[in-house]
C-alpha cells in the first residue's frame, strides 16, 4: 500500500532499492477511474494540431491537494510526450489557477514554458476555460519510411560516432562509422563538415542517389533543427543562423531536389522496430546517457508528437532524484538511463571508483557478469520501474510492442531488468497485453541504416 496526496493505494511492488517510489501509474488512473468532476487538458502544437485528454477530478475540498497534484503531473507528462505552446485548461477553476501559476515565469514549470516556446517559436500560455469549452481535438499523423525502392542514404548522427549507409532497394551495400566529437564543438562548420562527409561518402557507393534519410537526436520540425544536444556547444545566434537548416543545406551537396526527411533517432528506432517485427503500434525506449523514446502509431505513421519521455514524470515520490537540466524530481531520464544504475548502485552497497558515468555502468556490468548479488538488484529495481512506468505510457499511448534498447538493458542485467519489468505488468497491470522485449540481432545490426534510409519517398516514386 503506498499513499500520494491522501491517496491510498494498493501497489505490490516496489524497487527493493528504492522503497520510497510513488508510482504514478496507479494514482492517475484512481482519479481518471474514480472521479466524479468533468475535466480536460488540451495542448496545441504547430499546424493546429491539438492534443486532447478527458479524465475526472476527485470531488470535495479535501481532495484539493490531490487533484492540482494529478493535473500538474499530468500537464507536464502531456507537454514532454506530445509538445505544444499552448495549454488549455478545461474544468475546475481553482486547479486551472493552480496550474497556470505553476507555468507562469516565477513558477515550478518556468523551464517547460520556456523550453516549449522554444522548441515552437511562439510564447507559451495557459487558457483557463469552461470544461465545455475544450477545443475538439486535431491529430494528424504522417506516413514515413518502408520507402525501400532505389539508391537511398541513412545517416545516423550519434553523439559520439556517425554513421552512414548506402542502401539500395533496401538492402546496405555499405556501410560506415565514424568517431566524433560534437557536443564538444561550438563551431557550427565542425558538424556541417562532418555530415557532408558521410553524406558524400555513401553517395560515391552507389550510381545516383534517390533519398536521403537522418536520424537524429533532438526535436525536428519540417526538417529544421529546433533542439538539439549535438549542438550543445553552438551559440544561439550561430545555431539559428547555421545549425537549424544544417541537413537541408548538407542534402542540397549530394543534389539540389533529393527527397529529404529528418526524424527523431526515437522514431526511427520505434520505425526499424515495426520493420522488423511486421506489425505496428511500437514504443522504442532506449536507456543509455539519457532516456529516448519514439513511436509508431497503429497505422504505421508517426505522430509528429516529441515523445521526450526522458523529461516525463514518473514518480511522486517528495524525496525522487533530481533533474539537474530541468530542476524537476522524479522524471525518466533519473529511472532509464545510466543515471539511474548510478543512483541505485550507492543503495546497493557498492562503490564506483570510474571516472565518467558510462565508466561507472561498466563497472556494474562488470559486476553483474560476476553474478554479484548487489548488482543484480540495480537491475530488479529499474525493473519495477520500468514496469509501472510502462503502464503509466499506456495511457497515452496505443501500444502493442515495446522494443527496448541501450546499453544500460545490455547483457545479464538487461534480461533481468526486462524480465521484473514484465512481471510487474502481469501482476499490477493485468489488462495490459504488450510485453518488453529487445530486437533480434538482425534489427540490431542493419535495422537502423536501412529504416533511416527508408524514411523519404523518392522523387517521383513510392
Amino acid at each position: 500500500m503506498i499513499t500520494i496526496a491522501g491517496i491510498n493505494l494498493d501497489v505490490k511492488n516496489l524497487p527493493e532499492l528504492d522503497r520510497d517510489m510513488l508510482p504514478l501509474a496507479p494514482f492517475f488512473a484512481h482519479i481518471h477511474e474514480h472521479g466524479g468532476k468533468d475535466y480536460a487538458v488540451a495542448v496545441e502544437r504547430y499546424g493546429g494540431l491539438i492534443s486532447v485528454y478527458r479524465t475526472k477530478l476527485l470531488g470535495g475540498d479535501a481532495h484539493f491537494a490531490a487533484n492540482c497534484l494529478y493535473i500538474e503531473r499530468l500537464v507536464k507528462f502531456l507537454l514532454w510526450s506530445k509538445g505544444g505552446f499552448r495549454v488549455t485548461l478545461c474544468g475546475d477553476s481553482a486547479v486551472s489557477d493552480y496550474i497556470k501559476a505553476a507555468y507562469s515565469a516565477d513558477g515550478a514549470r518556468a523551464f517547460d514554458a520556456a523550453f516549449m516556446s522554444r522548441v515552437y517559436e511562439r510564447p507559451f500560455e495557459i487558457v483557463c476555460a469552461e470544461f465545455a469549452a475544450c477545443p475538439a481535438e486535431n491529430e494528424a499523423s504522417q506516413p514515413v519510411g518502408r520507402h525501400l525502392d532505389g539508391c537511398r542514404i541513412g545517416f545516423d548522427a550519434g553523439g559520439s560516432d556517425r554513421k552512414v549507409s548506402a542502401v539500395i532497394d533496401g538492402q546496405p551495400v555499405y556501410s560506415e562509422e565514424v568517431v566524433w566529437f560534437p557536443k564538444e564543438q561550438s563551431d557550427p562548420e565542425y558538424h556541417y563538415a562532418g555530415i557532408v562527409e558521410a553524406l558524400k561518402t555513401a553517395a560515391a557507393k552507389m550510381p545516383r542517389v534517390d533519398a536521403i534519410g537522418v536520424s537524429s537526436a533532438g526535436i525536428y520540425m519540417e526538417n529544421r533543427t529546433m533542439v538539439a544536444s549535438l549542438f550543445l556547444k553552438v551559440p544561439e545566434q550561430a545555431f539559428n543562423k547555421q545549425v537549424k537548416d544544417i541537413y537541408i543545406r548538407a542534402a542540397r551537396e549530394i543534389g539540389p531536389d533529393i527527397p529529404l526527411i529528418v526524424a527523431n533517432d526515437g522514431d526511427v528506432t520505434a520505425l526499424a522496430g515495426a520493420m522488423n517485427l511486421g506489425d505496428d503500434a511500437v514504443l522504442g525506449i532506449a536507456m543509455g546517457t539519457s532516456q529516448a523514446a519514439g513511436y509508431i502509431d497503429a497505422r504505421g505513421n508517426i505522430t509528429g508528437w516529441l515523445n521526450e519521455l526522458a523529461f516525463a514524470p514518473v514518480d511522486a515520490s517528495p524525496g525522487a532524484m533530481d533533474c539537474e537540466w530541468s530542476g524537476d524530481t522524479g522524471c525518466g531520464v533519473k529511472y532509464f538511463s545510466q543515471d539511474a544504475v548510478i543512483k541505485l548502485a550507492a543503495r546497493a552497497g557498492i562503490a564506483l571508483a570510474g571516472a565518467s558515468p558510462a565508466e561507472k555502468l561498466s563497472e556494474v556490468q562488470q559486476l553483474m557478469n560476476q553474478g554479484d548479488e548487489r548488482a543484480a538488484a540495480i537491475y530488479r529495481s529499474i525493473g519495477v520501474y520500468f514496469g509501472h512506468a510502462l503502464a503509466q505510457y499506456a495511457m497515452f499511448y496505443d501500444i502493442r510492442h515495446v522494443l527496448v534498447l541501450g546499453r544500460v538493458v545490455s547483457g545479464k542485467g538487461g534480461d533481468i531488468l526486462l524480465s521484473e519489468a514484465n512481471r510487474v505488468l502481469a501482476e499490477e497491470y493485468a489488462h495490459l497485453k504488450f510485453r518488453a522485449v529487445t530486437p533480434d540481432e538482425k534489427a540490431r545490426r542493419v535495422g537502423q541504416s536501412v529504416a533511416a534510409a527508408s524514411l523519404p519517398a523518392a522523387k517521383g516514386g513510392g
